[in-house]
């Protein structure tokens, strides 16, 4: 038997070693199952032990299946059908689709029964002898048992549940000058729940979202992970160290749960969360009150808390206090100060995300460095109030006193919570630069992480936070409200939450769940947590209307009102005139929290998700069963509709990438009118919120980009109808309208409209001006009299320009009296010039911009320009618009730019369209 030293030097100091105060990111540790280690924590954790078994290296954070994945002891799950070669946590489903066989554990069919153990060795100085050490977990799933140098510092009934963070005192425990040894004990759920059936055929019209009974609802974890109609079952429950592990080194006084707390001149305390959402009555200074916890873990100190607050996003002047304080055991501090003009946080589209960062030291009397901490800090109000629209409230959001109208979606997690700060930044880029200004974390997923939270704060996105609470666990639709079955983690969770984000300028509103509540003693924690550990934004009942609390239960904090949101779809595509009826009539569409429709990728990522692209004519989608496990099957009768609607209109398609290309157009035209049809009623709906924004594997539903990170047309068609000043052709009158969102009049607009046939010739042109007041609605033109005549297809090109011309906004719709645009095939063929402008390589982008032209005198149809390296596209790539057209003799000027670490290989630039045959140039 092969003997393995489980030894590793985890991580490095973020400052020098002869520094007070240290940090130290635990990340190398080695895996194996309880099932074939025997001996205990004590022996585990010494640095006397030699194991006969070989460990599996792993890099935390990481789950237990992620780990054996990356050691390929089990195939990757995101691909084809493999996640249905890994074992489930349930004997019963494992027995039922055969999974048993698969297990790596001799004589074990449920690999997942027993606990894992996560060991690891780190140094510390023998400089270090007498400080103050902790261990931080900032997440761990789903009980754990920790031990250090042979002592026990935390058991299995102190360390329960997914969304708390621990921090250890572990002074005692650590040998300075020496090797410490970690092993950390990861016990499995308490009830793993029962999966449905794998979405293999034909689902009906509805999946069993969480299971058939919704029994992984008695844990306080990820429910998705037991499977939902976009996520399959993650097999292991995502056990594991999931987030990361610090040593942090202090001297004896700590500084804990800072909070920051903005007003402005005549505004309250608390007028963040105001009913009447009048957060300010002057923004030009802002009140500061900041409070921290010191704890001294040696005997009395006294000395002085320095606090530092420097611009981080833009250049400007250093505020520094000193504060003499004593400390004994622990004590709370306050100082509150006032900022002249201060540089705001103003959410995506509406002004800079403008952020200052807080420094925190603790210096005792000797002049010793005991403490040192940072956080980033947005000066900015948040609040709510309602409005009762014929009978439906409806929820206005605020910031800085600024009603916001909010576009955006659902955000849910990764399968196997492989998001790193990387991949966080990537997607998150991706969202604000589709004009996204709010990101909802949705209630069956997680409480998100730091990393998440601020770049968040950068993009200035706002942050929708659901609590952990759905209808199909919680007892709405199944499930049971006794669940989950200890309401002391799930309230120890609250707290945590609360404590560790609600500094975040990023975050707008607190949310009971989706689409359905917990009982009222959970209810009542979440509200009344909110209320006190924050206390500056609102906490509404539920992100939707399906929550049927009885009277006992109160309302909003701190208006006392309803939600004021509604979820409920529709999730199925339809067209995009559709919306519009919907938006006019109001009712749950005065704040939509949840729409879509199924959103095929695009071409390039197609082979990607599905490996065999075979079409089965048997099946109610038009590939194979690996195409439905990736959705597709979810609400067969959805996606069936979708893909019918696309042969019925444009033609069967007559080749994969025919049929990708076909899709797109459904996806641009759904996305572009649930946003439009929202807009142009900017002043009188709350805000519209896909379900969803991503994907948490490599999915063919409800998605604006894929988990390749490839955005579909529907992606650039939203960030379109979502831009600060818009164009666009409503489809209840057919008029043109133009929107400014922002806070900022625009006098002295022009609008040109035209209409051309399918062959490019001109059926109709007019200039119109226009000039708009702040977050104004115009109607400009009507088109009704002029589309009425027009018997086939046509194409109206609308283009918005200021007063020099500098154009602002395009928009190009293609209309039939039948809608069938079969005829699009005979399309005359167009051909595309291409100009490079400028080109700039940071460390962290290369970025062009580009201008295209279209010398011809026919459209150019739907262009889709495309970065590749090494012959794949380069995934993300951000570019300023896409899947656009051109009209004859027309010019459109675009920006791309592409991560450093993305580009393996020359650059070139691919351009097609519908049209427009594929051409390719060297960059």
């Amino acid at each position: 038997m092969k003997r393995v030293f489980l030894t590793a030097v985890c991580g490095l100091y973020f400052m020098a070693n002869a520094q007070t105060v240290k940090q130290q990111a635990l990340t190398h540790f080695f895996l194996q199952s309880s099932a074939v280690v025997h001996p205990g924590g004590d022996t585990l954790s010494s640095p006397d032990f030699v194991s006969d078994l070989y460990w599996f290296p792993v890099t935390v954070p990481s789950t237990v299946l992620t780990g054996l994945v990356a050691n390929h002891v089990y195939p990757d799950p995101y691909q084809g059908m493999n996640n249905m070669q890994i074992p489930d946590a349930n004997d019963t489903f494992n027995l039922q689709y055969h999974l048993d066989q698969y297990s790596h554990l001799p004589g074990e069919p449920n690999p997942w029964k027993k606990p894992y153990w996560y060991r690891t060795t780190f140094q510390v100085p023998a400089a270090d002898k007498g400080k103050h050490f902790e261990l931080v977990f900032k997440g761990i799933n789903y009980r754990a048992e920790v031990w250090l140098n042979r002592r026990l510092i935390a058991d299995s009934s102190q360390m329960v549940g997914m969304f708390g963070q621990y921090h250890l005192d572990v002074s005692k425990a650590i040998a300075a000058g020496g090797a410490n040894v970690l092993a950390v004990k990861i016990f499995p759920l308490d009830q793993p729940g029962l999966p449905a059936p794998p979405q293999l055929k034909a689902m009906g019209d509805f999946f069993l979202n969480g299971g058939p009974n919704g029994d992984i609802g008695q844990n306080v974890t990820m429910l998705c992970s037991i499977g939902w109609d976009w996520i399959p079952e993650v097999h292991d429950r995502n056990i594991g160290i999931w987030q990361p592990v610090y040593l942090r080194t202090t001297g004896q006084v700590v500084i804990e749960q800072p909070r920051v707390v903005t007003t402005f001149s005549g505004a309250s305390a608390h007028s963040g969360a105001s009913p009447d959402g009048a957060a300010f009555a002057d923004t030009t200074s802002a009140h500061i009150a900041l409070s921290v916890h010191l704890r001294d873990f040696g005997a009395a100190t006294s000395g002085a808390l320095r606090v530092t607050v420097t611009p981080e996003t833009f250049s400007g002047s250093t505020l520094v206090f000193d504060r003499p304080v004593s400390v004994d055991s622990s004590r709370d501090f306050s100082l509150d100060f006032v900022m002249a003009h201060p540089h705001l946080w103003w959410p995506n589209g509406y002004g800079r995300p403008d952020l200052y960062r807080v420094r925190l030291q603790f210096r005792s009397s000797t002049g010793q460095l005991s403490d040192d901490t940072s956080f980033l800090m947005g000066v900015r109000t948040v609040g709510s109030k309602t409005v009762n629209v014929n009978g439906w409230v409806r929820r206005d959001f605020y910031v800085n006193g600024r009603r916001v109208h909010l576009v955006g979606g659902a955000w849910v997690p990764d399968m196997l919570l492989n998001r790193d700060s990387v991949r966080y930044d990537y997607e998150l880029h991706l969202c604000q630069n589709a004009n996204v200004n709010l990101v909802r974390i949705w209630g069956g997923g997680i409480g998100e992480t730091d990393d998440f939270f601020t770049l968040c704060d950068r993009y200035g996105l706002l942050v929708w936070q659901d609590f952990w609470i759905t209808g199909d666990t919680q007892g709405e639709f199944k499930g049971s409200p006794a669940w989950p079955l200890q309401g002391d983690v799930f309230v120890r969770d609250i707290v945590n939450t609360i404590l560790r984000v609600r500094n975040h300028p990023s975050l707008l509103v607190w949310t009971g769940g989706n689409e359905g509540h917990a009982r009222l003693e959970l209810y009542n924690a979440m509200r009344d947590n909110v209320a006190q550990l924050d206390g500056t934004r609102p906490f509404i009942p539920s992100s939707s209307g399906f929550a049927k609390q009885t009277k006992d239960f109160k309302g909003s904090w701190p208006d006392d009102q309803p939600s004021g949101v509604y979820s409920g779809g529709s999730y199925a595509y339809n067209d995009a005139s559709f919306y519009y009826k919907l938006v006019d009539e109001g009712k749950d569409w005065v704040f939509k929290d949840e729409t879509g429709l199924p959103s095929q990728p695009p071409y390039n990522t197609l082979s990607k998700i599905i490996p065999d692209l075979v079409p089965d004519t048997s099946l109610p989608f038009p590939l194979n069963n690996t195409w439905g496990y990736h959705d597709a099957c979810e609400g067969a009768a959805r996606y069936s509709k979708y893909y019918a609607t696309m042969v019925d209109e444009f033609g069967a398609p007559t080749s994969i990438r025919d049929f990708s290309t076909k899709m797109q157009f459904l996806n641009a035209d759904g996305y572009r009118g649930i946003f439009e049809a929202a807009g142009h009623h900017l002043n009188t709906t709350g805000g519209v919120m896909l379900w969803k924004l991503n994907s948490a594997f490599p999915s063919v539903v409800w998605q604006i980009y894929d988990w390749y990170l490839e955005p579909n047309a529907g992606y650039y068609f939203m960030q379109r109808a979502c831009e600060p000043v818009h164009v666009q052709l409503n489809l209840d009158d057919t008029a043109v309208a133009v929107i400014n969102r922002t806070y900022t009049a625009r006098p002295g607009l022009s609008v040109r409209a035209s209409v051309f046939s399918p062959d490019g010739r001109s059926l109709f042109r007019r200039v119109v001006p226009v000039s708009l007041d702040t977050t104004d609605v115009r109607e400009v033109l009507p088109l009704s009299s002029v589309l009425g005549s027009l018997p086939g297809i046509s194409f109206v090109c609308l283009e918005l320009s200021d007063a020099h011309g500098a154009v602002l906004s395009r928009n190009t719709y293609w209309l039939a009296p039948t809608h069938h645009f079969s005829a699009l095939a005979s399309m005359p063929a167009a051909s595309v010039e291409t100009t490079v402008i400028t080109s700039v390589r940071s460390a962290r982008s290369v970025s062009y911009m580009l201008r295209f032209h279209n010398p011809g005198t026919g459209l150019a149809f739907f262009l889709n320009p495309q970065i590749f390296a090494g012959g794949e596209e380069v995934m993300p790539s951000f570019w300023s618009d896409n899947y656009f057209t051109l009209e004859p003799g027309a010019s459109a000027t675009v920006t791309v730019s592409v991560p450093v670490e993305k580009v393996h290989g020359p650059l070139s630039l691919v351009t097609e369209g519908w049209n427009v045959g594929r051409k390719e140039r060297k960059l």
